[in-house]
């Protein structure tokens, strides 16, 4: 894709955004009727995430050759993601503690708030999540986590194979080619689906007036996640400059595209696709970018885990409980960890929500609290961490020693 072809889809998708929130607002649930323009190109996206990680997957660590090659990348990788999700759950917890988002908050709007039903995940499901019996019906799930550990391995066995592996890997290097080629014919119906999906969510939940009504009303916990947002967005840009040695305004533009189909369709995996296409012209290497994206789109939530740090920390002081400075230290562990391991699992932001409130005693109905502007927050925090894998892909690239392919 050209940069001038990128660059219009770009602006496309931003003008879409604006025209389908600016719709949603004034027509409200009568948006709802062009949602299945949304879900079509949502559909379209996903329909292209299993062949799309398995090719990635597979010519990328099999293109390394030496399997050893692998070992060195996928510790940097999981360093990086390990690292930038602590550094997310900590600034939450600083900016809870500025803002107090909770205090005064009536607890009575819970009773009437529907409740999660999240079944309970202990730490060794948690490890059980990388394995499945049937790779086949994993994929047909879209359970990429242990999709992308059998592609590791496979691609491993491949690498020992010389020559008689070659065309093997050809026909993976094939197919990946193709599949962001279908990628950018997907990507000229962007902006349609773009507004669709923002204007039909925006009026199923009621329209401009009853949407600004549950902001007003959870104002300050909305500030407090934005706020934490931008801070760690802006963590990540350094870490671009600094260490991936790249210009920010340059590489935003370039997958821009990519971080305004996270903000629409609110999924990390939906928009991996976008991801690959925009981190490849910005000239990040090949073997980094097929392995840290569709890795980094799986098990990295910086944005999740950030905003389960400020949620724990709201409820705390909804119902009136003080975390002292322990139970925080608690809270970021557990955050952090949960949002590496719990990717693989059905409602995830649900899962690790009630992990970490658990693990500081906090009343898991408190979640009932936040649920009305969730769908709203959840496509900021998507956003982030959309962000988060792409410079991922950057920063593994130049600290392996790789150069713009």
């Amino acid at each position: 894709m050209s940069w001038n072809a990128e660059r219009l889809i770009a602006w496309g998708m931003g003008a879409a955004i604006v025209a389908g929130g600016a719709a949603g607002y004034v027509w409200g649930p009568a948006m709802q009727s062009v949602t299945w323009m949304g879900e079509l190109f949502l559909t379209a996206l996903k329909m292209l995430i299993v062949p799309l990680v398995a090719a990635s997957v597979i010519s990328g660590v099999a293109g390394l050759g030496d399997v050893r090659g692998l070992g060195r990348m996928g510790g940097v990788s999981v360093a990086y993601y390990a690292t930038t999700t602590l550094v997310a759950v900590a600034i939450g917890l600083v900016m809870a503690n500025l803002w107090q988002p909770g205090a005064g908050v009536p607890l009575g709007q819970t009773a009437n708030a529907p409740k999660p039903h999240v079944a309970e995940v202990g730490a060794t499901d948690l490890i059980l999540s990388f394995v499945h019996p049937n790779i086949i019906g994993a994929a047909a799930k879209m359970k990429l986590l242990p999709v992308i550990v059998f592609c590791i391995a496979f691609a491993a066995a491949l690498s020992t194979l010389g020559e008689r592996g070659r065309p093997v890997l050809a026909f993976f290097e094939g197919l990946n080619e193709a599949m962001m080629t279908m990628v950018r014919w997907i990507m000229a119906l962007a902006p349609l689906g773009v507004f669709a999906l923002i204007a039909s969510r925006l009026g199923a939940a009621g329209g401009g007036e009853a949407f600004l009504a549950q902001l007003a009303g959870l104002g300050r916990y909305a500030l407090t996640v934005l706020s934490g947002l931008l801070t760690h967005a802006i963590v990540l840009s350094l870490l671009l400059w600094l260490v991936a040695r790249r210009p920010v305004a340059a590489y935003l533009g370039h997958v821009g595209a990519a971080l305004m189909t996270a903000f629409s369709t609110a999924s990390s995996s939906a928009t991996l696709p976008v991801t690959m296409e925009g981190v490849r012209e910005a000239g990040v290497p090949r073997e980094a970018r097929r392995f840290v994206l569709p890795l980094g789109a799986t098990v990295n939530m910086d944005g999740t885990a950030l905003y389960e740090a400020v949620a724990a920390l709201f409820i705390a002081q909804a119902y009136g409980v003080t975390l002292d400075f322990g139970q925080q230290l608690l809270v970021l562990v557990t955050a952090t960890m949960a949002a590496i391991g719990a990717a693989g699992i059905p409602e995830a932001g649900l899962v690790t929500m009630v992990i970490v409130l658990e693990a500081v005693g906090l009343p898991t109905e408190g979640i009932g609290l936040i649920l009305a502007i969730d769908w709203f927050l959840d496509r900021c925090r998507t956003t982030i961490n959309v962000y988060g894998d792409s410079v991922g892909a950057a920063v593994v690239g130049r600290l392996l020693g790789g150069g713009a392919r």
